[in-house]
């Protein structure tokens, strides 16, 4: 199974959990969601069997099937000692989102009980709390767009794939707008002098060449880039070694359109010149005007 991609996507009722089967499913990945988690053992034994053509699997698993709190750990843990490698993403939200969401769709929460919304909004929270703080990834869905999500997902689940080499997302963000939950190595560039400050700056973004010149000429910048990147030369072999497959590296400024980006632009950068697999995402970069 290890040239097979098993993804499981879990997480809050509300939190984006269909959109994310479907951008798997448009990634050619064979789905099937509010799949009861004691059924996954043997339908991986039927593919192993006869349907060996399908080679990325996806499945959405939830409170909605009620066993499913119950035996998640115990099947988690079989699946893995019969040399199945899967991902399992957690996709959270925050309750105000929710509850926006929930007023918008006029959906039932699948969790009954409770005085109100909210109240059932925390209980599932609390229930899922566990499956969340053992999850290879939690995205937090709160602020992303549809496509942002879609895009997450898909990076998220190449970790289903088992490579030689581990693959590095670089992803730049601004702490205004929450610092994502997904990072591995997070690291804050808020000393570097801002170019949202410089009028003729100010409106352009870290991809600009004029921005990139701004960041890069003072000696701090320069500085801190020597050190980092040798931080991750010596690192990334090191997480290589204990088995990870895929580490994010989020960088953060203020707002995540200057600083943040010609720094993650320089990493992407290093990691390319290292002949790494690695992918880079701007993540706030047009929120931040």
């Amino acid at each position: 199974m290890k040239n097979i991609s098993i993804v499981i996507i879990t997480g809050l009722s509300g939190s984006g959990k269909s959109v994310a089967i479907h951008a798997l499913e448009d990634e050619g990945y064979f789905c099937v969601d509010n799949m009861p988690v004691q059924l996954l053992p043997k339908f991986l034994e039927l593919r192993s069997e006869g349907a060996s053509e399908i080679q990325k699997l996806a499945f959405g698993m939830d409170l909605r099937q009620k066993e499913f709190f119950k035996n998640y750990k115990e099947i988690f843990d079989l699946l893995r000692k019969k040399g199945h490698h899967f991902v399992v993403l957690f996709l959270e939200c925050s309750e105000d989102v929710l509850l926006k969401r929930y007023s918008e769709t006029r959906r039932q929460h699948p969790i009954v009980g409770g005085a109100d919304l909210i109240d059932r909004i925390r209980s599932e929270k609390e229930q899922l709390k566990d499956l969340k703080a053992m999850a290879d990834q939690v995205i937090d869905t709160s602020r992303l767009t549809v496509h942002q999500l879609k895009d997450a997902i898909v990076q998220h689940a190449l970790q289903g794939v088992k490579t030689e080499r581990m693959r590095v997302s670089v992803l730049s963000f601004g702490f205004k707008y929450g610092v994502p939950l997904e990072a591995d190595l997070l690291i804050d560039v808020r000393f570097i002098p801002n170019p949202y400050f410089i009028p003729e700056l100010k409106k352009l973004d870290g991809r600009d060449e004029r921005v990139q010149q701004f960041v890069i000429r003072w000696t701090e910048t320069q500085l801190f880039l020597e050190k980092y990147l040798t931080l991750l030369d010596y690192l990334l072999p090191m997480y290589e070694r204990e088995g990870k497959s895929y580490l994010t590296i989020a960088i953060g400024c203020t707002g995540g359109r200057h600083r943040s980006v010609v720094v993650a632009e320089r990493i992407f950068e290093h990691l390319k010149r290292e002949k790494r697999e690695a992918s880079i995402k701007h993540r706030d970069i047009e929120l931040a005007q």
